[in-house]
């Protein structure tokens, strides 16, 4: 064994104590692979990361972040221990359609934020197949281009004078009423990450500080 791989053996073995293994192993039980996020030109990192908080929190493990009328966003820390990025699969494009095609490969699904005629009510949605949820930036929302080429739009539904809610906010709810949805199936009752991205899931996370 070479010396870097020695260090990385012997780090592992460190880091992954027998609570840890079963906290993380917990963790990955139940992660949901057949749902995910795509965030489309928004501007504020800050957004970007409450949304990938969130993300962690309900179990989704992959977020699309396509940048094609914004440049690409630096780093989000995943060095930090307040960071949920490194806990998760981020997909990083900078073109529309090359987006699309991946997204096309793993979900059924896509649906865009986007007050429209044709727009459902996200209660109205079922969360439960497999689905990719596309939120836009701060300003213009998702942009013609990404709504064109979306299976529908939907809305959260709101009482109030101000039809908006702020990116990270509108991401929350949303994932939330999936994670209702998805528990009431039993989705989180059973394993579904398997293979190969689990078994690279656990080697990675063994590395990495809490």
């Amino acid at each position: 064994m070479g010396g870097s791989n020695f260090l990385n053996f012997t780090a592992y073995c460190i880091n992954m104590t027998p609570e840890r293994d079963e906290r993380l192993t917990a963790v990955l039980n139940k992660r949901q692979p057949d749902i995910t996020v795509v965030l489309e030109n928004v501007f504020d990192p800050h957004n970007v990361s409450a949304v990938m908080r969130t993300c962690d929190a309900v179990g989704v493990q992959d977020i699309y972040i396509l940048n094609h009328k914004i440049p690409p966003h630096r780093k989000w820390s995943e060095k930090s221990s307040s960071s949920a990025a490194k806990w998760l699969t981020i997909h990083q494009f900078t073109d529309a359609a090359a987006c699309f095609e991946a997204l096309r490969k793993r979900y059924n699904k896509i649906y865009t934020t986007h007050l429209s005629s044709d727009a459902v009510g996200l209660y109205e949605l079922d969360l439960t197949e497999s689905v990719a949820l596309v939120f836009g930036n701060e300003h213009s929302g998702v942009s013609d281009e990404i709504i064109a080429m979306a299976d529908g739009n939907f809305i959260i539904p709101q009482v109030g004078i101000i039809k908006s809610l702020n990116i990270s906010v509108a991401c929350a709810v949303t994932l939330y009423e999936a994670f209702r949805q998805k528990t009431n199936m039993g989705h989180y009752n059973q394993t579904k990450l398997e293979g190969e991205q689990l078994d690279s899931l656990r080697e990675e996370w063994g590395f990495l500080p809490d």
